[in-house]
């Protein structure tokens, strides 16, 4: 919930704004930021029971590739992109890896940002020959300095999570991690640097 007054800006156009309107449309704007971790989460747990003919319902496949990539070591920010890569399968069940990248790329160094985006390519290694697609789509990406790191992403945490037997970390182990990841971004055009 918004904490601030309930004071709006006053413009019926953008070019009419004034500095006192934009004081309040980003007085705002910071409170419900925060709010960002909770509605990712709650966003995740649409996937709950979606299994869309697969092992493992959508979300436990997200927990298992964090769980994986927990286990393995990998750092904080790692660990939640495993968690949330899939996160965009509701609203872009035709490019769902872009959806997941860009609601990361503000908090995530460009390697996660890279292995979110190309990561519905390099999946398709493991799969795309059985529904006539080609399995080396990734080779165009060959050289590129994150290929290895996506392709182990994919090999490691990725494919590797659709066992029906895994005892996965609960969402609630993960929820302090995104809080944290999400707390400030590294980067975007609406925060000034200090």
């Amino acid at each position: 919930m918004n904490d601030m007054p309930d004071l709006r800006a006053g413009f019926t156009q953008m070019t009419e704004g004034t500095a006192e309107d934009y004081r309040i449309i980003s007085g705002n704007f910071k409170e419900y930021s925060k709010g960002l971790p909770d509605r990712v989460l709650d966003h995740l747990n649409l996937l709950k029971g979606d299994f869309g003919g697969f092992p493992v319902d959508r979300l436990e496949h997200s927990l298992q590739s964090a769980t994986l990539a927990h286990r393995d070591g990998q750092n904080e920010e790692y660990v939640v992109a495993a968690l949330l890569h899939d996160i965009g399968d509701t609203l872009g069940s035709f490019n769902h890896a872009d959806i997941g990248a860009a609601m990361l790329k503000p908090f995530v160094s460009d390697k996660i940002h890279w292995i979110l985006e190309k990561h519905g390519i390099f999946q398709g290694y493991y799969f795309f020959h059985h529904i006539g697609l080609d399995r080396d789509m990734r080779e165009q990406f060959r050289g590129h300095e994150h290929f290895e790191d996506c392709a182990h992403f994919c090999q490691a945490y990725d494919q590797a999570a659709f066992n029906k037997d895994f005892e996965s970390a609960p969402l609630s182990f993960f929820e302090p991690m995104v809080r944290h990841v999400m707390a400030a971004p590294k980067q975007s055009i609406y925060v000034m640097e200090e």
